[in-house]
């Protein structure tokens, strides 16, 4: 691709889109293209061993880590893991941040999960990029509306996911996979394998488009349909 384009990914927690599309955010980050990754959530309660505080500060720093590995920048807004709420002052808060780093593409959560804050996630990305793009909503940034949103395959928002376009990552999946190694829940894996689980994942992915690996997006329904003249 020629032109530069800015993709953001948008997730509850850090480590969601690290795992789910990082693949595809270390392929454009590779080739130029600026990549920013929002955490809405550090994910700070999911360690036994630490406390929240003490996970959050870990959490900050694995994040900032993989960014820096793959040549990213990597935001974590100040609202507390399993207590996100999708209403109107997180969404503006989202609104002003896609007004302000201006992405073209937005890649975020399925709308169906198995956990709360995903689909509060999914939810604050719908409503915030059209508060984004709309002139009338008037904020401290000037409108702007993005090219494409698409929702990340994640094996806890699975339930009616429907894989609509695949990216090729063979190019960039060795170094997705050692950038991933920066967070300790991924390279450890005791509570799910998620390294195993996404590496494989990215592998059948591939195979079924006929590449050495890729990741898949689903998008709206309204997208999915087309205008066409003649067939």
């Amino acid at each position: 691709m020629d032109k530069k384009v800015h993709v953001m990914a948008i997730g509850a927690h850090a480590g969601d889109m690290e795992l789910t599309c990082g693949g595809v955010l270390t392929k454009y980050a590779m080739e130029g293209h600026r990549v920013t990754i929002v955490h809405m959530t550090p994910g700070e309660k999911g360690y036994s061993k630490l406390n929240a505080k003490e996970y959050k500060e870990q959490k900050i720093e694995e994040s900032n880590l993989f960014a820096s590995k793959i040549g990213a920048e990597s935001l974590i807004l100040p609202y507390k893991d399993g207590e996100l709420v999708a209403d109107d002052n997180t969404k503006f808060s989202v609104c002003d941040i896609i007004r302000k780093y201006k992405p073209d593409i937005i890649i975020t959560h399925w709308k169906n999960s198995i956990h709360k804050d995903h689909k509060a996630v999914y939810k604050i990305v719908q409503d915030a990029y059209f508060y984004a793009a709309i002139k009338s909503f008037e904020r401290d940034l000037p409108a702007h509306g993005i090219k494409g949103l698409y929702y990340a395959e994640n094996w806890e928002d699975a339930y009616d996911f429907k894989p609509y376009i695949y990216l090729d990552i063979s190019g960039a999946y060795e170094k997705w996979l050692d950038a991933l190694k920066c967070y300790e829940f991924i390279r450890l894996g005791k509570e799910f394998n998620y390294l195993d689980y996404y590496k494989a994942l990215a592998i059948v992915r591939g195979a079924e488009c006929r590449k050495k690996s890729a990741e898949t997006f689903a998008v709206d329904a309204l997208n999915i349909k087309q205008t066409l003249d003649y067939f």
